[in-house]
């Protein structure tokens, strides 16, 4: 099923819920709920679950083992390819709120524990750069179509791609516009295929530039990018909306 939607191929659910009730002897809500614990673990692991099984997370041992087998025979599901880049769909379609910083979550299980650092969502995300450039071709068309729409196609023009036109370091990726007051707006753009709540990395020079630039410096979050792109944005001072870990020292003599 989750083959079938990230290629964009239909399918039914209950047909594939009734093969497996047939073979294991399990009624519908044991199959569903068995789904949803599936989705937890994969949402865990910044991957895309099946839409409809919503996360439940009081999980089983043996789930664990299984979803590692069934990832490391299937590495499609781990770096997922980029497909075509996704429609740039209307404003009210694709900006959701960002999510609530939470209070301390319950104690992760030692095997989950395991399967993230195994699979790490944080450093797969930053690593893989077709992924981080198909998330900002996606933010210029989103906001060409932003600016279009609100009547501003003069600043729509004016978008500028920076990462790719001036390269990494300016601590933005890509320069847009405020359609009420034409002042530029910078912004940095972290792209998953998890979801709202995968967690990723921040660099020095994108702190930094989130303090020089309070106003003007956003982060777009981009996520479910592989199946059906939303963008929440996060404005500084990030700690109130981030819990902000060290994660690399840099060693030196």
């Amino acid at each position: 099923m989750l083959a079938a939607e990230l290629a964009g191929i239909s399918y039914v659910k209950l047909r594939h819920s009734e093969r497996l009730m047939t073979k294991l002897g399990r009624s519908h809500r044991s199959v569903e709920f068995k789904h949803q614990n599936i989705s937890a673990v994969l949402d865990n692991l910044g991957m895309p679950w099946i839409p409809g099984y919503k996360p439940k997370w009081n999980f089983q041992g043996a789930i664990f083992d299984a979803i590692e087998r069934f990832l490391n025979q299937h590495q499609e599901f781990v770096d997922i390819p980029t497909a075509e880049l996704p429609n740039a769909k209307n404003e009210a379609h694709v900006f959701v709120p960002s999510p609530s910083l939470s209070s301390e979550a319950s104690e992760t299980p030692q095997k989950l524990r395991r399967l993230i650092s195994k699979f790490d969502p944080v450093r797969r995300d930053h690593f893989n750069r077709t992924l981080g450039k198909a998330g900002e071709a996606f933010v210029v068309e989103v906001e060409s179509r932003r600016l279009t729409d609100k009547g501003r196609s003069d600043l729509a023009k004016k978008i500028r791609w920076t990462s790719q036109e001036d390269g990494d370091g300016a601590g933005f990726d890509v320069l847009s516009y405020d359609d009420q007051t034409s002042l530029p707006i910078h912004l940095e753009v972290k792209t998953t295929n998890g979801s709202a709540r995968t967690p990723f990395f921040l660099t020095r020079t994108e702190l930094s530039t989130a303090e020089m630039r309070p106003n003007s410096w956003k982060i777009y979050r981009v996520h479910h990018f592989s199946t059906d792109p939303r963008i929440f944005i996060l404005n500084p001072p990030l700690a109130s909306h981030l819990k902000l870990v060290p994660d690399v020292w840099k060693a030196s003599f």
